[in-house]
């Protein structure tokens, strides 16, 4: 039975072509396995395919300072001897490294965030899915967690060109500490982030106290957890938060941002999630009916990325897929297996206990009896979509529909997988997406 919802998704190739360096976790590459698979089980047939425009400087600018702007416009990997200053005041250089293309890279994965929310303003859509997006650690001067560009606050910023409130709801195990900072003064939306707290966790932010400040007071929600929450758990914590927060916010819009870090076995998480587990979460958010923008975010062993992020962009188009995973240009990484809903070996100790979880859930929905239900907002004329110079059309449509959609199955390239590169093996860095 076909989807009623119409779902648009972007994708360019080269995203998932660049490298962030031996040992680093974060491998864009992970990008190119999602969209071999989404091509391998069909679903480019139930699919809008659109290769996003690259966001221009001022656009980024929206939201992140000019100057930093500038600077990731400007820096190469072979001019970083003459900029140590500014690394440091921009706080690059070991978990957001410089790199090939680095520029490139952030316009991409921004622009598809930017216009998957101007096609859901234009009501072209009803869905609109940007694996590459979901950076939500980004501050407006600085990169952080491997996190260049904000792409979440750029397209929640489009977004509220027509809608009076956006929900921002994060499930990846670190907490949503840019994306919740964006916005912590402000009513015009509520950041609701699921996430891993304590024992020096980066980023070491959201903690349950943490509600919001000034016209944001209370539109700020955080659920601090601990080690190796599963399933059952984090579903009825979800569902039973979610409801409530759509009941009393009631948003013209939702984002969700889908790190896959919060699976079982990740290389840097923490949490005890099964791909069906949080697959779940996509699902209840869908059933609510309201234009949603979903992105990816956090994800460090990438076979189990691509294979939750392939259910994900099923359960969006209303499509269950088969277990096996069909031949795809990837296929020797999901072995010896070769299925699609993995079971991790890595059942660790469920450290949240009825009692812990029962008072979070009381603490978030007494506050969320402090907000007005639904606070009013003062609409103003509606703004422009972003600007873009005159540049040759065929480089900036975002609608071209890409022959087949097969021109982005990419291949990694030299130097991606590195001798010991195993997404099993904990070595590398600390911090996530």
């Amino acid at each position: 039975m076909p989807s009623k919802e119409r779902v648009s998704y972007f994708y360019d190739g080269d995203v998932g072509n660049v490298y962030y360096g031996p040992k680093h976790p974060m491998k864009p590459h992970r990008l190119c396995m999602t969209h071999s698979l989404v091509l391998a089980y069909g679903l480019h047939n139930k699919l809008e395919i659109y290769r996003p425009h690259k966001a221009y400087p001022m656009e980024l600018a929206q939201f992140h300072s000019e100057d930093y702007v500038d600077f990731l416009h400007r820096i190469t990997p072979n001019m970083q001897d003459q900029y140590q200053e500014e690394l440091a005041r921009y706080n690059m250089g070991e978990d957001c490294p410089v790199f090939d293309n680095l520029f490139e890279f952030c316009q991409i994965y921004a622009g598809g965030t930017i216009d998957a929310a101007c096609r859901l303003n234009h009501k072209l859509c009803d869905v609109a899915i940007n694996w590459a997006g979901g950076l939500h650690h980004a501050k407006k001067c600085e990169a952080s967690g491997f996190c260049y560009v904000n792409d979440l606050v750029l397209g929640i910023l489009e977004l509220l060109k027509y809608h009076a409130r956006v929900l921002y709801i994060d499930i990846d195990v670190h907490h949503g500490d840019g994306v919740e900072e964006a916005f912590y003064l402000t009513d015009r939306v509520m950041t609701v982030s699921f996430h891993k707290y304590g024992d020096n966790f980066f980023p070491g932010t959201g903690d349950l106290k943490d509600i919001g400040d000034k016209d944001g007071k209370y539109y700020a929600i955080n659920v601090p957890l601990k080690d190796g929450i599963d399933d059952a758990s984090f579903s009825r914590l979800f569902k039973t938060i979610i409801s409530k927060v759509v009941e009393f916010y009631q948003p013209g819009a939702i984002v969700l941002q889908c790190g896959a870090d919060s699976l079982a076995g990740d290389r840097l998480g923490c949490f005890n999630l099964s791909i069906d587990g949080h697959s779940e979460c996509v699902r209840f958010v869908k059933k609510l009916g309201l234009p949603l923008l979903v992105t990816g975010g956090g994800g460090y062993t990438k076979e189990n990325v691509a294979r939750c992020w392939t259910v994900e962009t099923g359960v969006l188009v209303d499509t269950d897929l088969p277990d096996e995973i069909p031949e795809n240009d990837y296929l020797q990484y999901f072995k010896p297996d070769c299925t699609l809903r993995v079971h991790s070996g890595n059942h660790m100790e469920n450290l949240n206990g009825k009692t812990y979880l029962s008072s979070i859930k009381m603490q978030v929905l007494e506050n969320l009896r402090y907000i007005q239900h639904a606070p009013g907002v003062q609409m103003h004329e509606v703004p422009p979509d972003t600007y873009f110079p005159e540049y040759d059309e065929d480089d900036i449509d975002p609608d071209v529909r890409m022959d087949q959609h097969l021109q982005d199955k990419h291949i990694e390239k030299d130097g991606e997988f590195y001798d010991g590169d195993n997404d099993q093996d904990h070595e590398g860095g600390e911090e996530d997406s």
